[in-house]
Order: C-alpha cells, then structure tokens, then sequence
C-alpha cells in the first residue's frame, strides 16, 4: 500500500456505532487512517484541531444534524477546505439539493455501497491534493518572488500551469485554452486602461477560473446531454469550490487572491441573472466582469459535446447582438465596449493558441 495513501485520515460522523464500525473497516482495508465520532459537535471540535483529509457525514443525527454540521464547516477558515462526503438514506431531489448547498461535495445513500464509497473517496482525495499543493505554493511563490529573479518566477508560473493543464483535461477544455484565456484577459485589462501590475496578475490568475471543476464528479462534468436540476446545482457549485481551493480571496500572493475572485465570480452577470451569488453591477469584482466575456468567447469558438465551434463572426455576433442563451446585458457595458474595439485581436489570439 502506497505510505501516501495509508497517511490519509478520514473522519466518520454518526450517531449509530454499527454504522461507524462498518464505514471505518471499509475503509481501513484500502489503507487509510479512521477516525470515530457520535455527534455533530463532536465532528465540529475534532475537525477543527485535527483538520482530517476527509469527513464521512451523517445526515440525520440528534442535535447538529449533517446539514448544519456541513454548513459551519464550510464556514469556518480551519475546516473549509475538508470534503465532505454525506452519508444519508434519504434519497430525495430536495434532500440532495439541500446537501449540496450546505457545501457537501458529495453524498451516499444508505446502505453504502463499496466500490462506490472506495470510488469517491479517492476522488475527493485527490481533490484535497490539489488544494494542499496550492496552499504550499502560494507560500512559496512569495518567497522565491520576493528573494529570485522575474525568471526563476515565471518558471514556478509553469509548474502551476502544468497542475491546471492535468485538472483541465477532466473537463472539455484544453492547455490551449488555459493559454488563449491569459492574453485575452491581459489584452482587454490593458484596452481598459488598467494599471500594469493588474494587467500582469491577470494574465497569470485567470487560468485558475475552472480549478473548482476538480471537485465535480465526473458523471456531470463529462455528461454529453443536457444536466438535470441537481446535476447543475453540483456543476455551479465549481465556483465556490474554486475559490475555496485558491483561499477564497484571504491569501497573500496577488495571483491566488484575484485567481479566487475570478473562480467565484466569473458566471456572475452584470444584470444580475449570474451564479452563485447573482451579483450585478459594479457589485461583481472587475477581473471578474473580464474574465466573464473572454470566457463566453472561448467557449463558444471551441467544440462541445453539444455543439460545433463557431467562427469567429459567428461568436462576436452572439456576444454583441445576443441569442436565448446570450445577451449583451450579461457584460459591462465598458468590458463590452472594450471587447469590440479589440475583438480581431481575440480572433488573432484564438488562432495563435490551439491544440
């Protein structure tokens, strides 16, 4: 057994003994560490000073239920960054929608199955990896910035966008696509006038907008058709995830704090008809309202499941005339503007960077 593996704690939350003892045997046949609690308090004060890898949750339980346990969890800065996998025999939409908008990650129904609980585990695992590994590098950039060279900088740049690559090949997206979504930032920060410093932050954090998708499992973010109701709740919920993972904007260096404020905000519309928070206006941070429409631009250049690629007319008509699904009242006004004085450099952009 891998000595990373068997390092792994997991922590298991109910209020049953039985059903503790079978979630913990399952678990420590694969290698990894088990820790019991009763209570939903309980889970909250163990939590916080042990900081596991991972919370096995109960739904129901006297006291603190799973829902409100999740929900503090999610709230605290110790324990926000723990994924949370609910068991619960419920099995109803509402149930899960509720789950999830507590900050659940994933949820079980009971009784558990163990492919499927080994299966998810290790995914949130893996997940958990990546937040760590940003935690770490976010500190030592700032060292190495402070104390090397612009070139010892951007060769750590790299690495970090050698870990986005793996995560985006999760998705439909591309490397090209991470590289295209740089210059398109850059070059509309710097149409828009915008301080140098924050031109250069933003070319190197708006590749971190999809980094939430790691979180999502893979029979939503792989699914060809159309989601259902509580597929597209766990597909939005990428946004918080992400900025969750980049330190939800509370870190020191420049590039992770906007990187978080972009993975939140960048399906927030200007009308306010965006997720997760429907923000409007001026109310959405401005790396955010950029980012907003050279992300629709990529995507609608590039080929989905559900679509071909567009030209790049094609693209600039729907972002500047709209369709059902686009409008122009989704960007600020000023972005937009900015957008079509240089749209033939986006197009320039797009052609310069594919896979």
């Amino acid at each position: 057994m891998d000595a990373a593996v068997i390092q792994k704690t997991i922590l298991i939350v109910d209020d049953d003994a039985k059903n503790r003892a079978h979630l913990s045997l399952l678990l420590k046949s694969e290698g990894y560490l088990t820790f019991e609690v009763q209570s939903g308090e309980a889970a909250l004060q163990w939590a916080a000073t042990e900081k596991p890898d991972l919370i096995l949750l109960d739904a129901m339980m006297p006291g603190k239920d799973g829902f409100q346990v999740a929900a503090e969890l999610k709230a605290a800065d110790a324990t926000r960054a723990i994924p949370i996998i609910m068991v619960t025999s419920l099995s109803g939409r509402e149930s899960r929608l509720a789950a999830l908008q507590s900050g659940v990650e994933e949820f079980l129904t009971k009784p558990v199955d163990r492919a499927e609980l080994w299966v998810r585990v290790r995914n949130l695992l893996r997940l958990k990896e990546y937040s760590d590994f940003l935690a770490n590098y976010n500190h030592t950039l700032e060292v190495q910035v402070r104390e090397r060279t612009e070139q010892l900088a951007e060769s750590q740049f790299d690495t970090l966008y050698t870990i986005l690559r793996a995560a985006e090949f999760r998705d439909e997206e591309t490397g090209a696509h991470i590289r295209r979504i740089s210059h398109y930032c850059k070059h509309l920060a710097g149409q828009l006038g915008m301080p140098q410093d924050f031109v250069e932050t933003i070319y190197h954090a708006s590749p971190l907008h999809d980094i939430g998708k790691i979180g999502v499992p893979d029979m939503v973010l792989l699914k060809p058709g159309r989601l259902d109701p509580v597929e597209w709740e766990s597909m939005k919920a990428h946004a918080e995830l992400g900025a969750r993972i980049l330190g939800g904007g509370k870190t020191t260096s420049p590039y992770t704090r906007m990187g978080a404020a972009i993975a939140q905000n960048h399906h927030e519309k200007w009308d306010g008809s965006g997720y997760p928070g429907r923000l409007a206006g001026d109310a959405i941070p401005l790396e955010a309202r950029i980012m907003a429409i050279c992300d629709v631009y990529d995507a609608l250049r590039s080929v989905r499941p559900y679509k071909a690629a567009f030209t790049h007319d094609q693209a600039f008509s729907l972002i500047v005339e709209g369709d059902e699904r686009t409008h122009p009242s989704h960007f600020d006004p000023a972005v937009l503007a900015a957008f079509i004085r240089c749209a033939d450099i986006f197009n320039d952009i797009y052609q310069s960077h594919t896979d």
